[in-house]
């Protein structure tokens, strides 16, 4: 869908006009099966889009984790701010290159978000996370071969950790950051991002006025900074950053294993929780500030209509 017709994130079928009381009938009478989309299931123009998210997170994950690799390893002052500047540089490029196929999700934490707003409907939802994580899988098996494996364990394959294991002088340890201190920046640098830069791709009217361009260069800009904010504020060896992306960090993960899988759970609850807060942010605040009504997907919609058939 083009930005000018709308919102930036989701499809044609996602929105409905409430121009008159028959589409507004036509709305409320919708079937539980329409409204998570279960058709989609069974559409190959969906499966066919999952195949962007699915290459689109592949090259994330390489390209994102080569970067993490490539300017830890470089003898630079302040390594994080180049690579906080190359990641908002390089998501705002790829989110660019797949928004025509797919609507330029690459993450889970976009995809999930679109969905409890209404933006697509659960079912594609649960197709593009899957499509997304598999496309994660293999970045990470296409960076680890070319890296050498001294490379590779010293920087965890580029991937998302909470602590690693060191050598010390009484044995290995553990170094790295508290569970807690990990899932609040988790959740709050998700919930940054979200507020600070997608709801403009999820309202009608700054989509529109901002265009396609700017509002995905502003999400890579906020990403890019609050990468570099978590990683200042904490300064420990081991933690390696918010993730804001549970498919990336699950890639390395799943290849490298290990302690990649210590407090991994951390990239997959903060970010949801996160959704979930936005999501009924959009709805406290005044309808006229954040338009999505006719969002047939809409998560209290679905709730509601669930409790209403019994």
């Amino acid at each position: 869908m083009d930005a000018t017709s709308g919102n930036v994130l989701g499809d044609e079928e996602s929105q409905l006009s409430f121009g008159s009381n028959d589409e507004k009938k036509k709305y409320t009478c919708l079937t539980m099966a329409e409204r998570l989309g279960l058709p989609d299931f069974f559409s190959l123009d969906v499966w066919r889009a999952s195949v962007g998210e699915l290459l689109g997170s592949a090259v994330l994950v390489f390209m994102l984790d080569t970067i993490v690799i490539s300017t830890l390893e470089s003898d630079v002052k302040m390594a994080n701010l180049i690579m906080s500047i190359l990641i908002a540089i390089t998501l705002t490029i790829l989110i660019l290159a797949v928004f025509p196929v797919s609507g330029g999700h690459i993450s889970p934490v976009i995809t999930f978000s679109s969905a409890l707003v209404g933006l697509i409907s659960m079912s594609r939802a649960i197709i593009y996370i899957v499509a997304q994580c598999i496309g994660a899988i293999l970045g990470a098996l296409a960076l680890k071969a070319v890296l050498s494996s001294t490379i590779e364990q010293r920087f965890s394959l580029g991937g998302c950790t909470v602590t690693v294991v060191t050598p010390g002088l009484n044995g290995p340890e553990i170094v790295g950051l508290e569970i807690a201190q990990a899932f609040w920046l988790e959740f709050m640098c998700t919930f940054a991002l979200l507020f600070g830069s997608l709801w403009m791709a999820y309202d009608h009217r700054q989509s529109k006025a901002l265009g396609l361009i700017t509002v995905m260069s502003i999400v890579g800009l906020l990403a890019g900074i609050l990468v570099f904010i978590s990683t200042s504020v904490t300064a420990k060896k081991g933690y390696a950053g918010a993730g804001m992306n549970p498919a990336r960090c699950f890639g390395a993960a799943f290849v490298r294993g290990g302690h990649l899988w210590n407090g991994h759970w951390i990239f997959w609850v903060g970010p949801g929780l996160a959704c979930f807060a936005f999501y009924f942010y959009t709805k406290i605040i005044p309808s006229n500030h954040f338009q999505t009504d006719g969002f047939k997907h809409d998560f209290l919609a679905i709730i509601e209509a669930l409790f209403s058939q019994r």
